[in-house]
Parts: C-alpha cells; structure tokens; sequence
C-alpha cells in the first residue's frame, strides 16, 4: 500500500479499513504515512490526518502504551533502517 493510495481513499473508508488491519498492516500504514511525510509535497495537512487515524488506531489496540509498540515493531524491520 502507498501513502497516494491511502490518502485517495476516503476518510471514513480508510478509518474502517485500519480497524480490520492486523497489527503489521497498521505499522506499515503508518510507516508509510511517516516516510511520506517526510517528502516536499502538497498534500502535507492530509497526510498528517491520516497520520492521526493511525495513532488513534494504535492507541485503542495498545492503551496507555502512547506509540512504543510501532517503535518496537520499526526497530525489528531490517529494511526500514
């Protein structure tokens, strides 16, 4: 999945597809959003709210645990180093 592909879905359809994800699906979603970010582009305010969604994801699946189960997950990825 790319970050073009998640951000021309729509809002709603993307925030119910992150809660049928698995843990690794969200942790990508995510990384990929990060990554995307990160680029000079012009869709950065949308790119942070789909940034959101995830974090909000993340945070009902792991409570109280704010975003450390996707920073252990990113440090176990060889390729993203």
């Amino acid at each position: 999945m790319t970050a073009s592909d998640i951000l021309n879905e729509g809002v709603s359809d993307f925030a119910t597809r992150l809660e049928a994800m698995t843990n690794d699906e969200v942790f990508a979603a995510m990384s990929t959003l990060e990554k995307y970010s990160e680029d000079d582009t012009s869709d950065r305010e949308e790119t942070f709210s789909r940034i959101t969604l995830v974090e909000e994801e993340i945070e009902r699946r792991f409570p109280g645990q704010m975003l450390t189960p996707y920073r252990d997950w990113k440090k176990e990825q060889p390729l993203l180093s």
